[in-house]
């Protein structure tokens, strides 16, 4: 397959992909289990995210290391073509879609149930006709209000993420008087928009959007008040895997942690998202927070006995 980025030395995909002797039935979003925290897997086919950025540099990196994430227990693997870390440049749709769609169609021929995690429109209605079956577009309808339109005639699931600005500008716009009550309220408004467009209650999925235009006390506070998102209605997605307040809190001798020593933090959230019935969890390492979160429906599971 063609490579994604171009990248000095870069040739075939060096590690073997596992051998798929025919395809699986395609997953269905109903057939996701319900008695537990799902656990979605990152798989960033970028050049420049702020954690894995580079680490697939053809579609067939990218398909094995998606592969490794859907037989290490991920229920989705959330799929993206764009960084959208704060500064990151913009990705043309055209440009976008090369990168995913092979990885899409290759992964959902595997069996693995696939959100696209896209701003675009048609990088969307393409993911769709690949075999994906979420939208994730972090942006909240801000930079294509079409994306409605999509979501309604597809009848998909969609994420509704808080987000304010793009990513120039989203960092010098965190400022809020209650930060969990406004990111509810704009959540509510987005949703009007998604209601009058046809979308349905039920298609809905509410993310608020840890790191985008918040800092790191308002992420926290987000996290402890997060029983305030269930008042609108929806299913929670919590992404905050390897996010930069993880970093902050575990600085040593005045050094950021580095986002791939993050992750023991990561799943510290994912035990207590579950715990507190989120939806699902989006994380770059799939297997210590599937772990997480079968501890913590077990505990839940207890204290609904007594």
């Amino acid at each position: 397959m063609d490579s994604l980025a171009a990248a000095p030395g870069t040739g075939p995909a060096t590690s073997p992909l596992p051998i798929l002797r025919k395809p699986r039935p395609a997953a269905k979003f109903e057939d996701l289990p319900t008695d537990r925290t799902l656990v979605m897997g990152i798989l960033n086919v970028t050049p420049d995210s702020f954690s894995d950025g580079g680490k697939h540099p053809t579609a067939d990196t990218a398909i094995a290391a998606g592969l490794r994430m859907f037989y290490a227990g991920a229920d989705i693997i959330d799929v993206g073509g764009e960084s959208t870390r704060p500064g990151a440049d913009d990705v043309s749709p055209e440009e976008e879609q090369r990168r995913v769609v092979p990885v899409i169609g290759a992964l959902v021929k595997a069996g693995a149930l696939v959100s696209i995690d896209t701003t675009h429109t048609s990088t969307a209605a393409a993911a769709l006709e690949a075999g994906a079956a979420i939208i994730n577009d972090i942006s909240g309808l801000s930079m294509e209000p079409e994306m409605a339109e999509l979501v309604a005639t597809s009848g998909v699931p969609y994420v509704l993420t808080h987000r304010r600005g793009d990513a120039r500008t989203m960092n010098s716009l965190a400022e809020y008087k209650d930060v969990a009550a406004e990111v509810v309220a704009e959540l509510a408004g987005v949703r009007d928009k998604l209601y009058a467009a046809g979308v349905s209650h039920d298609q809905i999925i509410v993310d608020p959007g840890l790191g985008f235009a918040k800092n790191d006390v308002q992420n926290w506070e987000l996290l402890q008040r997060l029983d305030q998102l269930d008042s609108l209605g929806h299913k929670v997605l919590v992404g905050a895997s390897r996010k930069r307040f993880l970093g902050t809190l575990l600085t040593v001798a005045g050094k950021s942690a580095a986002p791939e020593e993050r992750d023991a933090a990561t799943s510290a959230i994912t035990a207590i998202s579950a715990f507190r019935g989120a939806w699902a969890v989006r994380v770059h390492d799939v297997g210590p927070s599937l772990d997480a979160v079968k501890v913590a429906s077990r505990i839940a599971a207890v204290r609904t006995t007594h």
